[in-house]
């Protein structure tokens, strides 16, 4: 009898159920640009969760604010969260490099010569990396997958606790899903400015326009106002040229 009769094993159920939640889709329908396809091969549970959740909707946020915010907003100002995006991304990837590490040097401290693997089928997509950007947080979702199972190998040899690994997955989790809020906020951000561009550039139209009313109702009032008068003055005209004619009329008769 074979070991994996003893117990069900998935056949692809998980990844069947993490590609089938809505949460996980992002609106790539405005994303008109280019695409360099790459084969993804995923194991761990969190490396898995984490590129459904957040890889396309880190892509469409930078797409936004590197290709459309550029029609709008200045150059440098786009510039600026580009380079912050990228900062973000190189400290990120050092973090994780650094973690391998040492990860590694335990394995070779405790004669530990493989790392544990799952029994889980690995999630294997081909995907679509439009911007450098994108490649680099691409490559930083694997670096948490390669990280993974490297601790679960460390917590089942008891060279590190449950706590220790527990307290370094919870952080290196949050370095990743971090980058996908903010590229999320960077574009919220730069949504909000185009808005307020094109307010301004509306408003000096919008002032004409109220102005030619403002000039319109100003003259029907003036109008309005200046019928009545003449008609009252009209009578006071007449008399003041009536009464010469019955002064001369009055010589006359005497």
């Amino acid at each position: 009898m074979s070991e994996n009769q003893l117990a069900l094993l998935d056949r692809g159920e998980a990844n069947r159920r993490i590609l089938s939640k809505d949460e996980h889709r992002a609106d790539f329908r405005r994303v008109e640009a280019a695409s360099l396809k790459r084969r993804t091969r995923l194991a761990s549970a969190e490396g898995k969760r984490i590129f459904a959740r957040c890889f396309y909707s880190f892509q469409a946020s930078m797409y936004f604010v590197s290709a459309l915010g550029r029609t709008k907003l200045p150059h440098e100002y786009v510039e600026q969260i580009e380079q912050a995006v990228r900062n973000k991304l190189e400290e990120g990837t050092k973090e994780l490099n650094q973690a391998i590490d040492g990860a590694e040097l335990l394995f070779k401290n405790h004669s530990i010569e493989s790392a544990a693997t799952y029994d889980t089928v690995a999630l294997e997509v081909e995907v679509g990396i439009t911007s450098a950007l994108g490649r680099r947080y691409f490559e930083l979702i694997h670096k948490l997958d390669q990280l993974m199972p490297l601790l679960q190998t460390l917590e089942i040899e008891e060279v590190i606790t449950e706590k220790q690994v527990e307290q370094q997955r919870s952080k290196f989790k949050r370095i990743v899903l971090a980058m996908s809020s903010t590229t999320r906020n960077f574009a919220m951000g730069c949504r909000r400015r185009m808005n307020e561009a094109d307010a301004r550039k509306d408003e000096p139209v919008a002032k004409k326009a109220k102005a030619v009313d403002q000039g319109t109702a100003n003259s029907e009032s003036d109008a309005v106002i200046a019928g009545p008068t003449a008609e009252l003055q009209e009578p006071a005209v007449t008399e003041q040229r009536e009464a010469p004619e019955e002064s001369a009329t009055a010589e006359s008769v005497s």
